[in-house]
């Protein structure tokens, strides 16, 4: 059993006027096995809390805590967050030309696990997640992300998610530019990861098509650097029905 913990966290990025406070006292707590999915119109913060977490040099922590299991998440390098167990799937994926998605892969888990996979084993491994992903073999030998499309990047996101087992999952906007199809694979996805591994998930996203598929235990509504309202799934079809217009002022 995983917990992790964001007490009272407040953010700032720096702008040309200085810096600008963006998230304002954050709280949540997710634990193994939890889907909490964080909603909220764009500009609310939701991105920031996210990669916050992660360590984007971007943004500056300017007060409160983010444990993992009792560890200080925030003294960490970026490395050291995915090593214990943290991962962030990413609204927009880098391209990484020159760098293959084998071995792209095989280094990201050997830096997790601490020794590389024997190869005749990792080899049947990656294969099979494709497998379930939809994905074609020949994209192991290609560029990561590079010329993939919008669904393309999000499996392989995913396919990364399944491969490095991380304790908690932060999925930012995953069902962004997903078409039918692709959302649904990259949802079963989703879902048999967190029950393999009992998988503790914070689902980033501005509609409730995604919730159909990874179906939430909470659902945190988020204004203005803020947290405004939590509840269980019934939030998500209040939102989906009235929006956000209510929280505008909140």
């Amino acid at each position: 059993m995983s917990t992790l913990e964001i007490k009272n966290l407040q953010v700032a990025v720096a702008t040309d006027e200085g810096f600008k406070e963006i998230l304002k006292g954050v709280d949540l707590t997710i634990k193994s096995g939890e889907t909490h999915a964080i909603m909220g119109p764009n500009g609310s913060g939701k991105s920031t809390l996210a990669y916050s977490i992660a360590g984007h040099p971007k943004y500056t922590i300017t007060g409160g805590s983010v444990t993992l299991d009792g560890a200080d998440v925030l003294a960490m390098s970026v490395d050291e967050r995915a090593k214990a167990g943290l991962f962030l799937a990413m609204q927009y994926p880098v391209e990484v030309p020159g760098v293959s998605v084998s071995n792209f892969l095989r280094t990201a888990v050997t830096a997790i696990r601490g020794e590389a996979p024997k190869v005749r084993t990792w080899v049947g491994e990656v294969k099979e997640a494709m497998a379930e992903l939809s994905m074609d073999p020949a994209f192991a030998e290609r560029s990561v992300n590079e010329g993939f499309s919008g669904g393309e990047k999000k499996r392989h996101e995913i396919l990364q998610m399944e491969l490095l087992k991380p304790k908690i999952a932060i999925l930012d906007e995953t069902d962004s530019g997903l078409d039918v199809d692709a959302l649904r694979i990259v949802s079963e996805g989703v879902n048999r990861v967190k029950s393999t591994n009992d998988l503790g998930i914070m689902l980033i996203t501005h509609y409730t098509r995604i919730l159909r598929y990874i179906k939430p235990d909470f659902v945190h509504v988020f204004s203005a650097g803020r947290i405004v309202e939590a509840g269980g799934p019934e939030l998500a079809d209040k939102l989906e029905a009235n929006g956000y217009a209510e929280y505008a002022t909140v």
